[in-house]
């Protein structure tokens, strides 16, 4: 169970600092929910205590992954050979996943494609949602703005 004031990732939505917890009635039930402050968009969220692990809800990543992801991103390399329908699906499967070292590789993957030719608007889309999470994340576990967190990515990415 989280805690007020505990940073956590929620998949899709990315890095946020759980708010409130409180009791509220869901389709006639009263059911506890974690209220939660999305640092990228200053959203709130509410889940329902008993579906966060179900959703993948997770505490954020440690300084020392971070570190290891960038590590990670430099050497990675991605597979082009497969139609754009099922790199797209991967890539968003690859996202829904709320997995660091998988957001990052489609971050890369889209941000390297961006470079070489314009992306499709649902590439565009993904493009965005990726870095919102990732982003988000990194910004809460290092203490750094999102600027500097970019520049950061793209050094790694030699960009």
């Amino acid at each position: 169970m989280f805690h007020i004031g505990d940073r956590i990732v929620y998949p899709m939505h990315g890095a946020g600092i759980v708010s409130a917890v409180e009791e509220k009635a869901i389709l006639g039930e009263k059911q506890s929910c974690y209220i939660l402050k999305i640092v990228y968009s200053n959203m709130d969220v509410m889940i329902p205590v008993k579906s966060a692990q179900k959703i993948g809800m997770r505490e954020i990543a440690k300084p020392e992954d971070v570190d290891r992801l960038f590590s990670y991103i430099k050497g990675y390399t991605y597979d082009t050979t497969d139609s754009w329908n099922k790199r797209y699906r991967e890539n968003l499967d690859k996202i829904r996943s709320g997995d660091m070292k998988q957001i990052a590789e489609v971050l890369k993957y889209l941000m390297c494609r961006e470079e070489k030719k314009p992306l499709s608007s649902g590439e565009k889309k993904m493009l965005q949602q990726a870095k919102q999470i990732l982003y988000s994340e990194i910004v809460l576990v290092k203490n750094i703005s999102q600027e500097e967190t970019e520049a950061i990515f793209k050094e790694c990415i030699g960009l």
